[in-house]
């Protein structure tokens, strides 16, 4: 199921919100997905020292993910 979960958010990472963030100068990586639905992520380039990295993270990538996939429950980041 995990598997399953990874993919999806990788595909949503790639058509919804990658390319809004390279635009920018930045990216993401999908670090982890937890089949309670946590999803872990590293931004980069530009994004990985943006002082508004935050909203980036919730207002961006973390309602884009629940908004396409019920499953998602909370998106974070890590270094």
């Amino acid at each position: 199921m995990a598997e399953d979960l990874r993919g999806l958010v990788e595909r949503i990472v790639s058509e919804q919100i990658r390319p809004g963030l390279r635009f920018d100068g930045g990216d993401l990586e999908v670090v982890e997905v937890r089949p309670e639905g946590t999803v872990y992520v590293r931004l980069k380039g530009h994004c990985a020292s943006c002082p508004f990295s935050e909203v980036t993270l919730t207002a961006r990538v973390e309602k884009v993910l629940k908004e396409a996939c019920a499953q998602i429950s909370r998106v974070l980041a890590v270094d």
